[in-house]
């Protein structure tokens, strides 16, 4: 692929850039884009995957048929394969008459299924029958229809270990991940960043009617060290408030840091897995207990060793501290937190500290149980709010969701948690 070509694309698609990574994935689209395979786009929130699907589908023979965007992560998982295949009338309470589903509609284009992660798994088994054999079926009939869509999926999820986890179905990602897409992170991109910048000062300027703004040197090495964890779409929200909100134009690095959110330093201990990802979804709510209460020993030591050091240094503190001695006994250095040997379940998983000695062992183990027993009396006594709450509404699940405060979606999940489907 020549440089000119993608360039051109570039300007076709307004995308500003020119890493390398960047151009990669550009040229793969570019010479995907005339065949009829299925594309996987994988990269974080706020990236631009979408762009990349708009130039796969107006690059390719279906460029005149229909392309339409879906968030598989906003739709309602009650009404996700109504949306998607369409239902007859009378499937379900509400269907007043028939209704086309998107694979229906988009007969001889492309169908882009952003955040596919966040699909169910019952709609993931109709979407890989129409993969396989351009087959579907709408909720409510038994009549098998033929589509002819071309998917191009997307996620910011890591694919694999949700497979592992048993929320994502094997064949479906294989079959998805014909061509693979990675997006790169604005944080990979270089001096990309602050070309965006500029791109993105000079369109606020002309919807708003003032001059652009500008940045001194030091504000452009600050704008290149800063991680954008949300992208893309943090950088433009940023660029908008310095417009709006700035009298002067030329911005240095002391102002543009006011408007970079401080990346938060966690100093509790820090768990390592080889395959967890970047975002954190590989620890815990337990794994997080247990790095709290080291830390809160910690905190005791340190003010142990305050009020040790204040009473040493008077004659008649000396004293009192001498008849308290038992409190400072087991006051001991501390520098880093024990490690804590997390059950089989949860092999792989270690914590970058040193070994603990084998007393602390045991009061971890201790404290292990009880939060055991504390957290199957929770489980306990949300199952018994959930019965409650349907019984109170004749099982109707709206109705139970609503007065239970959380989505009808979430109490789907909840009732398949402690096995009350039938309910």
């Amino acid at each position: 692929m020549r440089d000119i070509d993608i360039q051109s694309v570039k300007q076709r698609f307004s995308i500003i850039g020119n890493s390398p990574l960047l151009n990669y994935a550009i040229q793969v689209a570019v010479q995907v884009a005339p065949t009829d395979m299925t594309v996987l786009i994988t990269g974080e929130s706020g990236s631009g995957k979408e762009s990349f699907s708009k130039i796969i589908h107006h690059l390719s023979p279906r460029k005149h048929g229909q392309f339409i965007a879906i968030n598989c992560g906003a739709i309602p998982e009650g009404t996700i394969d109504s949306e998607l295949f369409g239902h007859e009338k009378g499937a379900f309470t509400g269907a007043a008459e028939a209704r086309k589903g998107y694979f229906e509609v988009t007969n001889g284009g492309t169908i882009f299924l952003d955040e596919i992660g966040e699909m169910p798994l019952g709609t993931q088994a109709r979407l890989l029958r129409v993969l396989e054999n351009g087959e579907f079926i709408k909720v409510g009939s038994s009549k098998v229809q033929k589509t002819d869509v071309r998917v191009v999926a997307a996620t910011n999820v890591n694919l694999i270990q949700a497979v592992e986890r048993g929320q994502f179905r094997e064949d479906l990602y294989y079959r998805l991940n014909t061509v693979p897409i990675t997006v790169p992170p604005l944080r990979e991109r270089g001096e990309d960043v602050h070309l965006l910048f500029r791109k993105f000062a000079s369109d606020f300027a002309e919807r708003y009617h003032v001059k652009p703004i500008t940045l001194q040197p030091d504000a452009v090495q600050e704008l290149l060290r800063y991680r954008f964890p949300g992208n893309i779409r943090q950088l433009k929200n940023i660029v908008e408030q310095i417009s709006v909100l700035e009298y002067d134009r030329e911005i240095n690095a002391i102002t543009l840091r006011k408007y970079l959110p401080q990346e938060q330093q966690n100093q509790l201990p820090a768990l390592f897995h080889p395959n967890a990802p970047a975002d954190g979804n590989g620890i815990s709510e337990r794994d997080l207990l247990y790095k709290v209460l080291f830390d809160m020993r910690k905190d005791m030591n340190d003010l142990k060793q305050v009020v040790f050091d204040l009473l040493s240094h008077q004659q008649e503190d000396a004293e009192l501290l001498k008849a308290n001695r038992h409190l400072f006994e087991e006051m001991r250095p501390y520098e880093q937190p024990p490690v804590y040997r997390a059950p089989e379940r949860r092999e792989g998983y270690v914590l970058s500290v040193d070994e603990p000695d084998e007393e602390y062992e045991d009061k971890v183990e201790d404290i292990s149980h009880e939060t055991e027993e504390e957290s199957l009396s929770l489980e306990q006594k949300e199952k018994e709010m959930i019965l409650k709450a349907l019984k109170k509404h004749g099982n109707k699940r709206k109705y139970a969701a609503k007065d239970l405060g959380i989505s009808e979606r979430t109490l789907y999940r909840k009732l398949k948690q402690y096995d009350l489907e039938d309910l």
